[in-house]
């Protein structure tokens, strides 16, 4: 069994956070790395020991590798993003002597080239889309959408309605590809205009058993980015989540899968057609701890170190409804426009079934160097409608002053008669553009509310010290499971 008994964490934020957390209860001592900028973050106090990095460091494979052996680490947990779907950074720790807790370097290359991916699924029984090359762009049919190769969370994708923008769609798909990724290969896929993305968490221990851990639908997206996912999806019935499942678990076999991951489908009515696979935890996993009572970090950990899972699939019972929604840097206002500054004021309403995952405090600059996601908010409950209410009702009671933010457009989502009836699809944001305007156009801040952002304006960055009880992190969700549990 492989033994560890420290872990460099390459991330930072709440992802850090999340790691810190799971590796405390394990008994696991830890190393944040961090910039200068980040030398106070909250991952960096939270820590055992800092490493720090110079300049974009996170980014930076050999940094985080130099900072590991150097520190005595015997593991890295690449954490959501960065660096962990990067098959030649998880090749470098091991050949370091570090365990890279996630999936082998052949399984992050098998999936990870999502043309590869493709023909591997489609050799295995597993549906997929008509794809391929610009070339075969007729024979695929319009619309169309240009996908990057490399990557996710939807980077370097148009939409070609005709012939006519085939050039200039694949020529940006590609530009952004590059600049995302430092791949700029493209390929075609057919385009469903209006279907439902339902994506499957996989987990395949050390002794092989492979299990699903039932789905998420993440439909609600604007411009392919995720903004609200909730479990279990409205569109299954008991005999499509088993098929669903099933080619998940094998997805995950034929690709020599490890650890967690994710696979995702496009759903079109009773048809279902793999997407692709990301080598990694997703942000939207606590609804998928919600549902089930796992800490899916600690698993994460757990296997690395050898451990069976222990459960078999007729083990993973679902119980109630989850949904999360991600706060977003962003003004809803001015078409989503990125935002961001000083945070001025901070309150995360503590409820039963609600769960904050942040790593947001008062007095952080919230800049343009990283992701714009802020927080996320997690609801459970023992039913679909009372988790929205639940969910709307804590979104309704935060507080974040500073800059604009995306909480007033995931409360239209939440209160929206498609999404409340459950009938809905990846053209929501399309779709309801207009009632969102009509909302926009009307929603005014209370006078009160515009008086005491003025005020602390005026007051400045020096406005007081902290008082004591003042809250500079969320609650840690771990610490009680009835505030999201039964």
């Amino acid at each position: 069994m492989t033994r560890f008994s420290s872990v460099l964490i390459a991330n930072r934020g709440e992802v850090a956070l999340r790691v810190i957390r799971a590796c405390r209860e394990l008994g696991i001592k830890t190393i944040a790395v961090a910039t200068e900028a980040d030398r106070d973050a909250p991952h960096a106090r939270e820590s055992d020991r800092v490493a720090y990095l110079e300049g974009r460091g996170y980014l930076d494979p050999a940094q985080i590798v130099a900072a590991a052996k150097a520190s005595g680490a015997g593991a890295v947990h690449p954490g959501y993003g960065f660096l962990a779907e990067n098959a030649d950074f998880a090749e470098v720790c091991g050949k370091a002597g570090l365990v890279f807790i996630g999936p082998p370097p052949s399984a992050i290359r098998a999936i990870g080239n999502k043309v590869n991916a493709r023909a591997l699924m489609a050799k295995a029984g597993v549906p997929v889309l008509p794809g391929g090359d610009p070339k075969d762009a007729k024979a695929i049919g319009f619309p169309l959408l240009v996908k990057a190769v490399a990557g996710g969370g939807g980077k370097g994708q148009r939409i070609v309605e005709s012939a006519k923008g085939l050039e200039e769609g694949v020529a940006a798909a590609a530009r952004e590809a590059q600049s995302a990724f430092g791949d700029g290969a493209v390929f075609l896929e057919k385009y469903l205009p209006a279907p439902r993305h339902v994506e499957f968490q996989i987990l395949r221990d050390p002794a092989g058993n492979t299990v699903h851990l039932h789905e998420r639908e993440c439909s609600i997206q604007r411009r392919h980015q995720k903004l609200i996912e909730e479990s279990p999806s409205s569109a299954l019935t008991p005999a499509l989540r088993e098929r669903m499942g099933a080619a998940a678990v094998k997805v995950a076999e034929t690709a020599g899968y490890l650890n967690l991951g994710t696979v995702e489908f496009l759903l079109d009515g009773k048809d279902f057609y793999f997407l692709e696979v990301n080598a990694r935890l997703q942000v939207e996993h606590p609804v998928t701890e919600a549902l089930l009572g796992l800490d899916l970090v600690q698993w994460q950990i757990r296997m690395a170190l050898g451990e069976p899972f222990g459960y078999a699939q007729e083990d993973l019972k679902p119980r109630g409804h989850a949904i999360e929604a991600r706060i977003c840097a962003e003004d809803p206002d001015r078409d989503f426009l990125p935002t961001g500054g000083r945070v001025e004021a901070l309150d995360l309403p503590v409820a039963p079934g609600v769960r904050w995952d942040t790593a947001l405090e008062e007095g952080v600059t919230v800049g343009s160097d990283y992701d714009p996601l802020l927080a996320k908010a997690v609801a459970w409950a023992e039913d679909r409608p009372r988790a929205i209410r639940r969910l709307d009702e804590a979104l309704s009671r935060t507080a974040l002053l500073g800059f604009f933010h995306n909480i007033p457009y995931l409360r239209f989502v939440l209160a929206h008669p498609d999404f409340v009836s459950g009938e809905y699809s990846t053209a929501f944001a399309t779709r309801s553009a207009a009632a969102w305007g009509r909302v926009r156009k009307d929603r005014k801040l209370p006078p009160e509310v515009l008086a005491t952002a003025e005020a602390l304006r005026k007051s400045g960055p020096e406005r007081r010290e902290p008082r004591e009880g003042d809250r500079r992190a969320v609650p840690d969700p771990w610490a009680s499971l009835s505030a999201w549990l039964p």
